[in-house]
């Protein structure tokens, strides 16, 4: 459903998140290790997130990645999703048709206009404290 930079965009998010909560910064390493992604991907990934002002990146010898804490609850899977794949997730057809629409719509558009408004209603209510607080309980994994 997500690209593979988006999958590792959305857990990478997450685990500096959990990290931030804890006072801790990560480094690009750290979290390409606690993501499983290839660190030259997932420098790619972290700095489409600092522009998108998802994460911040503090360079010096105690820099790293983190999510200020006024940050926690303001950020969404939304935000993390459009910043790297942009809105075609929920704005495109289901079978990938360029002229898909209301007036023309494609076998299935009916269907997949459904799923498409519950997936963005559930990006667009989804913050990061919610997930990090997951991973901080124990009740949820960023490995498998």
């Amino acid at each position: 459903m997500f690209s593979k930079a988006c999958e590792y965009g959305i857990r990478a998010t997450i685990h500096i998140s959990h990290q931030s909560q804890k006072g801790q910064r990560v480094s690009l390493k750290e979290v390409a290790k606690a993501i499983d992604s290839p660190v030259a991907f997932t420098a790619k990934i972290l700095q489409s997130l600092a522009n998108n002002n998802i994460i911040v990146s503090t360079k010096g010898a105690t820099g790293g990645y983190e999510i200020p804490q006024s940050n926690h609850d303001i950020v969404t899977l939304l935000q993390i999703v459009e910043a790297i794949d942009g809105d075609n997730i929920y704005n495109g057809c289901g079978l990938g048709l360029n002229q898909c629409n209301e007036l023309k719509p494609c076998p299935i558009h009916f269907q997949f206009k459904a799923i498409r408004d519950n997936l963005k209603n559930m990006l667009q209510t989804t913050n990061i404290n919610e997930l990090a607080n997951g991973l901080h309980n124990g009740v949820a994994f960023l490995k498998r």
